[in-house]
């Protein structure tokens, strides 16, 4: 995690010292800037300013001093929730920790407690859920590393489960641990259904509530081939059209997967690079060696010595995982998807 802290006073620095030596040993990255005649190498820039350049490059922003300063320099550049990152503001003799942005996504409450118990402070957390003990799906969603759609929906699950309502609860994956008190499960039967509910998918069109949140786990793999130097465009265009067909966010894909002679390949990179996933590569022993029924090409065999590229990387990738979408060929590319056997936990 990478933590800007700033202060506007020698005490402040001072609590702001303690408090970066407290974060970088939990493994954080952090930098400490001063705004105040008195504090030597003071930033020449306005708060505001250093706060847009923080909001881009940071995980977290604290403000060492008064709730108004850390409003006014980081209102220019609220987003959205799902994006922006945690903000604390600490008052300059570290007796309160507030989170003030972002408690949730990005993380504030959590930092929040962790800044406090570097601080011996109070923390002051003001979300209703976890001032109520109540279930967040924000939260779950965060710890089982996966993305969250339709906030609108999530904040109708959070007022409901505050107001003693049921909500539902509908998974096309399994999990560990018990739900969570409100949640009841539901499968696709719309009959005695809550209106508001939480679906754990990967598919954009399952609704099974009038209004559903979706949690979208990154399980499925898409393995590719394609012909050599093959542009950018034309291979995001299939990847594209192939999880369209499938009706997957994009999302759900996990990671790309290919044989190593496509290692360097650029078209290959720069969709991994521009959908910030990984992309893996497999020597060709390997991938012969994956068990399961594969669309044979005497053409990529001869080429690569594989008789597919495509499904066995994504099934290996998918750590052995099952296909959903066998080869596909598209302009020069070659496209299949696995998913992998993904579980979820509720703590």
């Amino acid at each position: 995690m990478k933590v800007a802290i700033i202060c506007f006073s020698l005490t402040g620095w001072e609590t702001g010292e303690k408090l970066k030596k407290g974060f970088v040993e939990k493994g954080a990255e952090v930098s400490l800037d001063g705004k105040s005649r008195y504090i030597p190498d003071s930033i020449k820039e306005q708060t505001e300013e250093w706060a847009g350049q923080k909001f881009e490059d940071s995980d977290a922003l604290v403000f060492i001093g008064a709730c108004g300063i850390a409003v006014r320099s980081i209102a220019p550049y609220i987003k959205k929730k799902t994006g922006d990152p945690a903000v604390l503001v600490i008052d300059e003799c570290g007796k309160f920790v507030i989170s003030l942005l972002s408690g949730h996504l990005g993380g504030a409450n959590e930092l929040a407690l962790e800044a406090s118990e570097i601080l011996h402070s109070l923390p002051v957390i003001t979300t209703a859920t976890d001032l109520h003990n109540r279930f967040a799906v924000d939260v779950f969603a965060k710890k089982n590393h996966c993305e969250i759609f339709h906030m609108k929906a999530a904040k109708e699950v959070s007022a409901a489960l505050l107001a003693g309502k049921r909500v539902g609860f509908f998974s096309e994956f399994p999990w560990d641990g018990q739900l969570p008190e409100g949640l009841v499960l539901c499968g696709r039967n719309r009959e005695n259904m809550p209106e508001v509910g939480i679906a754990v998918t990967i598919h954009k069109s399952c609704f099974p509530f009038a209004s559903t949140v979706h949690v979208v786990p990154p399980a499925a793999v898409l393995g590719m081939g394609c012909r050599k130097g093959k542009e950018i465009f034309g291979i995001k265009k299939a990847a594209e059209a192939c999880i369209e067909s499938l009706d997957l966010y994009q999302e759900a894909i996990g990671c790309l997967s290919s044989i190593d002679i496509k290692k360097e390949e650029e078209g290959l990179l720069g969709l991994s690079d521009e959908w910030g996933i990984p992309f893996v590569t497999y020597n060709k022993e390997t991938l012969l060696d994956v068990s399961g029924e594969f669309t044979e090409s005497c053409f990529v065999k001869q080429v690569t010595g594989v008789d597919n590229v495509c499904e066995r990387s994504a099934v290996l990738a998918a750590e052995k995982g099952r296909l959903i979408q066998k080869k596909t060929g598209r302009d020069g590319v070659t496209t299949a998807v696995a998913l992998k056997d993904w579980r979820m936990r509720f703590e």
